[in-house]
C-alpha cells in the first residue's frame, strides 16, 4: 500500500505538467480557451504530438449504436460543452462509426475537431485498405491521429509489426494523410508494454486506465510511466471499465454482476481519478446525450485528488478488481 500510494502520488504531481487551461469561477475566465464554437473544456497537453486537446473526448463507438438523431444530439452537446475530441474505429459497426461521424460531424465542424479513428489491420495490405476506407468514411483527406488498434498480447503485436503495420503507419504520417499515429489496448498491459519494447515511433497511446486498474494487471502502473517518460499522448478509456463498473460482462453494456457504481463509488469520482492521472484526454462512450452531458459537467467542476482521498476509494473497490468488473482484460 505504501509503495502504491507512494506511486500514485509521483503520477498525480505529473498531472500539472499536461494542464494547460482549467475551468474557471464566474467572472474569471481569463484561462478559458474558446474557438468559434464558444468555450472549450479545459485542455491538456497532447505528449509530443505539441497539440492541446481538451480532457474529455466522444467515443466513437457508442455514437454507431445510437439511432442516428441521439447520435447528433449527443455531437451537438458535446461541441456546446467543449468537447473537440471525436474517437472512432474501422471496426465499430463495420465502418458506420465512422460513417455517422463522416455525415454528422465532419462537414460542418472538420476544422473545429481533432479527429482519430484506428485500424486493426493484422498487415499492410490490408491496414493501407483500412487507411483508405477510413478517410472516405469519415469524408476527410486528412486524420489528426491513426491508431493501430486493440492490440491484445506480446505475439499479437510481434505479429502485426513483422507483417508491416509500422511501414504503412509511417508513410500514412509522411504523405499527410494523417498528422499522427498511435496505438491501442485494453486486454493485457504486457501488450503495450512489447510495443514499448520494439518501437518509440509512436506519438500516442489509448489505454484502460480506472478505478480497479490499479490492483489487477495494472495499465496506469505498468504503462504509463514509460508513456510520461517518453512524452507519449495519454489517451485514458473505460474509466467506468466499459460497462463493468455498472454490472456489465460484455462490450458497453450494463449488467446483473457486483455494481461499483453506485454501490461503492459514483461517476464522478471514478471519473476524476482518472482525470487526477497524467492523461491528456479521456474518451467517454456515452449511452445517451443526457449522459454526455453529465461527462461534461463533471469536466466543468473537475478539482483534482489528494491522496487520501485517491487511497480511500481505491480501497472501497479492490476487492472487487479483476476480470470480472474489468471482464475485458485476460
Amino acid at each position: 500500500m505504501i509503495d502504491r500510494r507512494a506511486f500514485l502520488k509521483s503520477m498525480a504531481s505529473l498531472t500539472t505538467g499536461v494542464l494547460l487551461s482549467s475551468a474557471c469561477a464566474e467572472g474569471d475566465e481569463e484561462d478559458i480557451v474558446r474557438d468559434r464554437l464558444g468555450n472549450l473544456l479545459p485542455t491538456r497537453r497532447f505528449g509530443r504530438t505539441g497539440e492541446a486537446v481538451t480532457m474529455l473526448g466522444v467515443g466513437g463507438w457508442h455514437i454507431g449504436e445510437m439511432s442516428e438523431a441521439e447520435a447528433q444530439k449527443t455531437i451537438e452537446i458535446s461541441l456546446e460543452g467543449g468537447v473537440r475530441f471525436f474517437d472512432s474505429a474501422e471496426s465499430y459497426q463495420a465502418g458506420g462509426s465512422e460513417r455517422r461521424l463522416g455525415k454528422l460531424l465532419v462537414p460542418k465542424y472538420r476544422d473545429d475537431v481533432f479527429l482519430m479513428t484506428k485500424t486493426t489491420a493484422s498487415n499492410a495490405t490490408k491496414a493501407q485498405e483500412h487507411l483508405e476506407g477510413s478517410l472516405k468514411r469519415l469524408n476527410t483527406d486528412q486524420l489528426d491521429l491513426w491508431q493501430m488498434h486493440s492490440v491484445k498480447n506480446p505475439v499479437d503485436v510481434d505479429d502485426r509489426i513483422d507483417n508491416g503495420i509500422l511501414d504503412v503507419m509511417l508513410e500514412a504520417k509522411a504523405s499527410g494523410k494523417t498528422r499522427y499515429i498511435g496505438f491501442t489496448g485494453h486486454t493485457s498491459p504486457a501488450a503495450h508494454e512489447r510495443v514499448l519494447e520494439r518501437t518509440d515511433i509512436f506519438d500516442t497511446c489509448q489505454l484502460a486506465m480506472n478505478l480497479v486498474d490499479v490492483s489487477y494487471e495494472s495499465f496506469i502502473e505498468r504503462v504509463v510511466p514509460t508513456l510520461i517518460e517518453r512524452n507519449i499522448g495519454v489517451i485514458g478509456m473505460k474509466a467506468l471499465a466499459n460497462g463493468g463498473f455498472f454490472g456489465g460482462s460484455q462490450h458497453g453494456r450494463h449488467g446483473l454482476n457486483p455494481k461499483v457504481v453506485p454501490n461503492r463509488v459514483s461517476v464522478s469520482e471514478a471519473v476524476r481519478f482518472v482525470w487526477s492521472l497524467p492523461i491528456s484526454t479521456l474518451v467517454t462512450g456515452p449511452d445517451t446525450a443526457e449522459q454526455m452531458q453529465e461527462k461534461i459537467d463533471i469536466a466543468k467542476t473537475f478539482t483534482g485528488m489528494d491522496d487520501d482521498e485517491r487511497q480511500a476509494l481505491i480501497e472501497k473497490v479492490e476487492d472487487m478488481a479483476g476480470t470480472t468488473v474489468e471482464f475485458y482484460k485476460t
